[in-house]
């Protein structure tokens, strides 16, 4: 069983900065692929970026060149580095845990709000 607290979430102006972190716990950090999927209201929950086992990152095309996702095995951490926040990235943003078996563990979410 793998447990996922996220933190860093907030309100922000638009054009503004956050950075999301998850600390994983319960698991091998190392056997983990991680990622970030984000909800807004209304919405179905969509993925936004993906940190893979062998070092490889995945983005959706929304967040392409404004964030980017990093991973630090020896705090056993997955970051969500968002710049050139808009409006439109209002949402609940989730950590994702996947096992080498393919079960996916949520993190609670953290609330990003971007507005004026």
């Amino acid at each position: 069983q793998v447990q996922l607290l996220e933190s860093g979430g907030g309100l922000v102006q638009p054009g503004g900065s956050l950075r999301l972190s998850c600390t994983a716990s319960g698991g091998t950090f190392r056997s983990l692929a991680m990622g970030w999927f984000r909800q807004a209201p209304g919405k179905e929950r969509q993925f936004v970026a993906h940190f893979s086992r062998t070092g490889s990152t995945y983005y959706d095309d929304s967040v392409e060149g404004r964030f980017t996702i990093s991973r630090d095995n020896a705090k056993n951490t997955v970051s969500l580095q968002m710049n050139s926040l808009k409006p439109e990235d209002t949402a609940v943003y989730y950590c994702t845990a996947d096992t080498s078996s393919y079960t996916r563990y949520w993190g609670q979410g953290t609330q990003v709000t971007v507005s004026t």
